[in-house]
């Protein structure tokens, strides 16, 4: 039980956020953490086809300030800074203005009545949890699970864990250690991002969360999933051909920037398999221009000296080994959505891949 609440921030990043506002303002109103202890920070990004949502949140949201919900605070941006950028916006004005948590709020997502408390009273209790997530449900198949804290495949991907398993089938413990956590439903600690940084602005789209769990796990801090936090998303599998880009782009810094060059090697007979099934992949999805735009982009020295110039402040806070960092990773690449499977994943590339993260992975890398 919290004997004294916080401060929190909550960032909102509003991307066309016409369609989903409602539910979100219906749940501020119904919190019970302390409004006087809470913000309600909206980031506007402008989208590209139907431009800022400013106006529509000046005349529904901003009425209800500190009245029907908490203190809300707009910030206008005048072009779409990304999802790292946009939060990012946020992070800065909570931190200049003293608030002691922030919480990442996806637009197209709203919270249970407690979500908070449980995030706070976890994060209050054990200071080397760094990040925390609600669990999140999707909506309005309630009964359903979007993300119980997200998997972490050995060579970069990222995906959510117990993607559509049945909420009342989960045996989950209060707090449990995740692969990392998702940025859609996430409590940080303002100490740790003044201390570690905000969010990796290059990332743009895809795996900043990734990112920024796996900076303060290496410098010895958990990533966890809080069970009594609930989340509700509407969430939709997106099919966007320009996002295997930013995916397949920031999956190499990823791993470029934590895993020490012995590792890399190990990895690396793998990951060229890996790379040949991702051909046929793009080739039958349609995005292999992507993936040239991919391989465009790592072949600029400029793009070289970015990363590692990334990876050498992320080895200097360094406290943990490259076994621990893999502990909670998984073995095969599950997809979301039963319709974007493939046979030649299902039946050969997931079974070589999880053999050879336990006999390699597992069996060698021991530092």
């Amino acid at each position: 039980m919290l004997k004294n609440y916080p401060r929190i921030a909550i960032i909102y990043l509003s991307f066309h956020c016409e369609p989903y506002m409602d539910d979100v303002v219906s749940s501020l109103k119904k919190l019970t953490y302390p409004k006087d202890r809470v913000e309600f920070i909206i980031v506007d990004n402008p989208h590209p086809e139907y431009g800022p949502s400013v106006r529509y949140i000046q005349e529904t949201v901003m009425p209800l300030s500190d009245k029907e919900i908490s203190q809300v605070t707009l910030l206008a941006q005048s072009e779409n800074l990304g999802f790292a950028g946009g939060n990012n916006a946020g992070i800065k004005w909570a931190l200049e203005n003293g608030f002691d948590y922030v919480y990442f709020h996806n637009n197209d997502g709203f919270m249970a009545a407690t979500c908070l408390e449980p995030l706070v009273e976890a994060m209050e209790l054990d200071k080397t949890i760094g990040t925390a997530q609600s669990l999140m449900l999707l909506h309005p198949e309630t009964d359903l699970v979007n993300s119980t804290g997200n998997s972490f495949q050995y060579l970069g991907f990222g995906f959510c864990g117990d993607y559509r398993a049945k909420y009342s089938e989960l045996k989950l413990s209060t707090v449990q250690n995740v692969g990392y956590a998702s940025g859609a439903a996430l409590l940080m600690r303002a100490d740790l991002l003044k201390q570690y940084g905000l969010w990796d602005d290059d990332f743009f789209l895809y795996h900043e969360d990734l990112e920024y769990s796996f900076r303060l796990k290496i410098a010895g801090f958990r990533s966890v999933l809080v069970k009594d936090s609930i989340f509700y998303h509407k969430y939709q599998f997106s099919r966007s051909i320009q996002k295997f880009y930013w995916m397949e782009r920031n999956r190499y810094g990823t791993m470029l920037m934590f895993f020490r060059w012995p590792t890399l090697l190990l990895l690396l007979p793998m990951a060229l398999v890996l790379e040949c099934g991702l051909w046929l992949f793009a080739i039958k999805g349609g995005w292999w221009k992507e993936r040239i735009k991919v391989y465009q982009y790592w072949l600029k020295a400029s793009s070289w000296k970015l990363w590692l110039g990334k990876r050498k402040y992320i080895q200097s806070i360094r406290k943990v080994s490259d076994r621990r960092m893999l502990k909670d990773a998984v073995g095969g690449v599950y997809f979301q959505e039963k319709s974007m499977e493939n046979p030649l994943l299902k039946y050969f590339g997931n079974p070589l891949m999880n053999l050879y993260y336990w006999v390699i992975v597992k069996g060698l890398i021991w530092w």
